[in-house]
């Protein structure tokens, strides 16, 4: 087993769901309708639950426990892409990143039950039931505001035009890419980015949002080697406040 491979993917998976789950769960008591406060607060909940599924594997690979990966390291050890540590902005761009963001977790989660490694395999079987809602939520929401008012077109269009470089950045290579398909850890970013653009593509088509072409895109990368943007590290130090008031508190 090559467990450095192993424990680069699931880094960056789980970094992932944490930093994002936080994002979302910001909006709390913010949300435009209290339907989607209470939305964006479930799928935040989700998603720092399964981000604790998976530091806890990584505690079992022989990294630090979960509390210590999430609560004590700085911007510049987490792997996640850039786009999920932006700031939540107006509820458009959450959405148009919920959309993209989950469209791509569902994917990844779906590949996953066929990893090598057991434990995230079976990981992966349990996410995967979780993230339907997630997906739904998505997609009825982009086909609805999509196509609604010329007001709702603009804003989501906008957004989406802004979140679609730091989209892409969630297919970054790691150093360890070939050696996790080898080993049959995880299918590959890859075709993780070939089945996202057909789901992104199929949904969009749905509405009257316009797609650009993907060839004049520059992914924003630098996320899974540890370049984050500003607001990366304020977040962290809000997140970190209760552990290091009392470490003895549970997730």
């Amino acid at each position: 087993m090559n467990n450095e491979a192993l424990k680069e993917l699931l880094y960056k998976i789980a970094d992932d769901l944490l930093i994002l789950g936080h994002r979302n769960s910001e909006w709390t008591g913010f949300g435009p309708l209290l339907e989607e406060d209470i939305a964006f607060s479930s799928m935040a909940q989700d998603k720092i639950g399964q981000s604790h599924a998976v530091y806890q594997m990584l505690n079992e690979l022989g990294e630090g426990t979960p509390d210590d990966i999430a609560f004590l390291r700085k911007a510049d050890q987490f792997h996640n892409c850039q786009l999920v540590e932006l700031p939540n902005q107006e509820y458009d761009f959450s959405l148009v990143r919920h959309f993209l963001f989950d469209t791509a977790d569902a994917l990844r989660w779906d590949m996953l039950t066929q990893s090598t490694y057991e434990p995230l395999a079976l990981l992966a079987k349990k996410i995967k039931g979780e993230l339907r809602y997630h997906t739904l939520h998505a997609n009825t929401w982009i086909k609805q505001l999509g196509s609604a008012t010329d007001d709702s077109i603009a804003r989501l269009q906008k957004s989406l035009n802004v979140a679609l470089p730091y989209a892409l950045g969630i297919f970054e290579e790691s150093l360890f890419e070939n050696k996790i398909r080898e080993a049959n850890y995880f299918g590959g970013e890859q075709e993780l980015k070939k089945r996202w653009l057909q789901k992104i593509e199929e949904t969009i088509h749905q509405t009257q949002l316009r797609l650009p072409d993907w060839k004049t895109i520059s992914p924003v990368e630098g996320g899974r080697i540890g370049k984050h943007t500003e607001h990366l590290q304020p977040l962290l130090t809000e997140m970190s406040e209760v552990f290091k008031i009392d470490p003895s508190a549970e997730w």
